[in-house]
């Protein structure tokens, strides 16, 4: 046999178990042996029917992964579409949850808010990385030792309903979940950082503190409530009357309390009124006030408005 060949062969038994070397070196010897006497048979050369033959078996590592029933994949058919769908899940809501607590908690220690989004974000990039390295790793080593992972057999009850046109789209109801996560944020973090100073050290809350006793944190829980609402939207795909209802209940669960509060000069805090000048001179504070509650109500009008609209088309 010649030289290249022989390379062939030692190049492959170098990935496969010591005590089938032999069995292997034997077995590939004659495959290669016979491949080029079919083809110098039919008038080719021996020296380019043996390279042709040895380039037609390919990289020797995948040859002898083969012959070691080794596989060449971290992850493998069996174990993929678990590891996947495992990975989206922890990587869809972990590391937002991660980031937004230490945001918050850098914020109330006094940094600036630039610093307390950059360590949110680090946080949050760092909890992913962490997730994604360590489900892999668990998964891979699955792969290796063939564990079984003990799961429901497929059936065609799993089979997704037929593809319809949604009214509220993943963009949708990310912008709402996202605006509606600020807001909740902003509600603590106002009454620790805020953009008025106050006389001595830190800032003054600009609603009222007094709120926290009751009426702010039933604004929160309605907000909470309210991010339930769009996940539940996004899963029925489109506007139904039983999610209109719920809508415009938090709508008014909100807007009530805040029409009211402000109307009775509850709202904001006393401090920060006295503070600027120009809200005690005239009628700037009547303004003020004025211009928040019908923001309030014409907002609360246009979404509840929008939703009876989309659920009486859906149902068409």
């Amino acid at each position: 046999m010649t030289t290249l060949a022989d390379r062939y062969v030692a190049a492959t038994l170098r990935s496969v178990p010591a005590p089938r070397r032999e069995e292997i070196a034997t077995e590939l010897r004659a495959s290669i042996q016979d491949m080029i006497e079919g083809r110098t048979d039919g008038g080719e050369e021996t020296a380019a029917a043996e390279r042709e033959v040895l380039t037609e078996l390919g990289d020797p590592a995948q040859l002898a992964a083969r012959y070691a029933d080794r596989r060449l994949q971290l992850i493998g058919p069996r174990y993929y579409l678990a590891w996947e769908r495992l990975l989206k899940l922890l990587l869809s809501f972990i590391p937002a949850m991660v980031g937004l607590v230490v945001g918050l908690v850098a914020a109330t220690d006094g940094k600036s808010v630039g610093a307390a989004v950059g360590a949110g974000f680090a946080s949050a990039f760092e909890v992913a990385v962490q997730i994604a390295f360590w489900v892999t790793l668990v998964f891979a080593v699955l792969e290796r030792t063939n564990t079984p992972l003990h799961l429901p057999d497929w059936s065609v009850d799993q089979l997704p309903e037929a593809p319809v046109e949604r009214q509220i789209t993943l963009t949708d109801t990310a912008a709402a979940i996202g605006f509606l996560a600020l807001f909740i944020a902003y509600l603590p973090l106002q009454h620790f950082r805020s953009f008025v100073p106050a006389d001595g050290a830190g800032n003054l809350p600009v609603l009222d503190p007094a709120l926290w006793s009751f009426w702010l944190p039933f604004l929160i829980a309605v907000l909470v409530a309210s991010v339930g609402l769009e996940f539940a939207k996004y899963r029925a795909g489109r506007f139904t009357w039983p999610l209109v209802a719920v809508n415009a209940v938090l709508n008014l669960a909100f807007a009530v309390p805040v029409v009211w509060l402000m109307s009775a000069d509850r709202l904001l805090n006393p401090d920060l009124v006295a503070r600027f000048e120009w809200l005690r001179e005239g009628h700037n504070l009547k303004t003020v006030t004025t211009v928040v509650v019908v923001t309030t109500i014409l907002v609360v009008l246009w979404d509840t408005v929008d939703s009876v609209i989309k659920a009486r088309r859906a149902a068409r």
